[in-house]
């Protein structure tokens, strides 16, 4: 077994750190991290079960009790309006938002209950909608938000005309149009917090190449056994070659959202070979993510899809 990898994180001592999709592999790794350095644990998770087995396990590894397990359901509008609307009523800022969560490839077109093809909803739409209601605790932080895109991202398109997949449904490309729309969601939630002086620190990050449920048999999503892919990629990451393991991929955010050297607008991950494994670094934003104009775009798009206006909220 390769010797585990870590970097240096900052006392997060009285922050508060919300990170989605944590109930396990990466997400769950982040949130770990992050209780290991003293931060109170936010786990908003769509199966309650998973979430508390999760933080559980986090609590034994880290001896952390701050760790609160909520209901979330990032395909549904009325879920997260529930989870934000209870933040928000208990008024503590979120120091730190980790928008980790995601689904890949269902080889077949899946609509949730708001009538959203599944990955743009879960992916991009969702965490659109929970940062934007939850921009009053985030702007009274002066959060760091970190948005976890993939290397899907560096390729494809938006697809700007059927951002649904009515028509020609590709499993592929309508993930990396999901990762891709989300990439432009947070350099453009950069450019507004600069505009408006919000203080938020938006920044993206990447976990390069590891085993987690993203590939693995999940009956729900149509792919009944584990791909190919990920049974090579578990193989690779059991010897330490090319590719990560959970614990690794999850220093990318964590380094995002944590250390004093990154900044808003720039992308962080795994500085290995073709960056599928290794430490985090500094790595150039993609160039489907550096369009200004397509920022804006997809931004008035979400806010069309999900009926969540930003306005900039009273100072």
């Amino acid at each position: 077994m390769p010797k585990p990898l870590d970097i240096t994180v900052p006392d997060l001592t009285g922050k508060l750190a919300l990170v989605t999709g944590a109930s396990d592999g990466v997400g769950l790794e982040i949130a770990a991290r992050l209780a290991r350095a003293g931060a109170d644990i936010l786990m908003p998770v769509r199966n309650l079960q998973k979430g508390e087995a999760a933080a559980t396990q986090i609590r034994q590894r880290t001896r952390s009790g701050s760790i609160r397990v909520l209901p979330l359901d990032l395909s549904s509008r009325d879920s997260i309006g529930a989870l934000t609307a209870q933040l928000n009523a208990d008024g503590r800022p979120v120091d730190l938002l980790i928008a980790n969560a995601g689904v890949m490839n269902p080889p077949t077109r899946q609509v949730t209950a708001d009538g959203f093809e599944l990955q743009l909803a879960t992916n991009h739409l969702g965490h659109f909608a929970l940062v934007a209601q939850l921009l009053p605790l985030l702007i009274e932080a002066r959060a760091h938000v970190t948005s976890q895109v993939s290397i899907a991202a560096d390729q494809g398109a938006v697809n700007w005309d059927d951002p649904n997949w009515e028509h020609g449904y590709d499993p592929m490309k309508a993930y990396s149009s999901s990762k891709i729309a989300f990439g432009l969601f947070a350099m453009e939630l950069q450019r507004r917090s600069d505009a408006a002086g919000w203080g938020i620190r938006s920044a993206l990050s990447h976990p390069g190449i590891t085993p987690t449920n993203l590939l693995s048999a999940q009956p729900g999503l149509g792919r009944p056994d584990d791909t190919t892919a990920v049974k090579l990629i578990r193989a690779l990451s059991r010897r330490g070659i090319l590719v990560g393991t959970p614990s690794s991929a999850a220093l990318s955010a964590v380094y995002a959202a944590t250390s004093p050297d990154a900044r808003g607008g720039h992308l962080y991950g795994p500085k290995g070979f073709r960056h599928l494994g290794g430490l985090p670094a500094e790595q150039p934003v993609y160039s489907r993510l550096q369009s200004a104009a397509d920022g804006r775009r997809v931004w008035e798009l979400s806010e069309q899809l999900t009926g969540v206006r930003v306005t900039t909220p009273g100072r």
